[in-house]
């Protein structure tokens, strides 16, 4: 399956819970899926996004 294939279809899953993934999510998804940035970094992003710094 080709990543951007697995994202979609990740996307789809989670906006069948009633949730949305913008396009700079998917970015960072593709990002985590081709090892240029570590899930750490990615839940950092995704946090600061929604503006909640840890």
């Amino acid at each position: 399956m080709s990543i951007d294939r697995a994202i979609n279809n990740a996307a789809a899953s989670v906006e069948m819970e009633g949730y949305s993934i913008d396009e700079q999510c998917k970015y960072w998804c593709r990002q985590v899926l081709e090892n240029k940035i570590t899930m750490e970094q990615y839940i950092q992003l995704v946090l600061e996004d929604v503006n909640i710094h840890i």
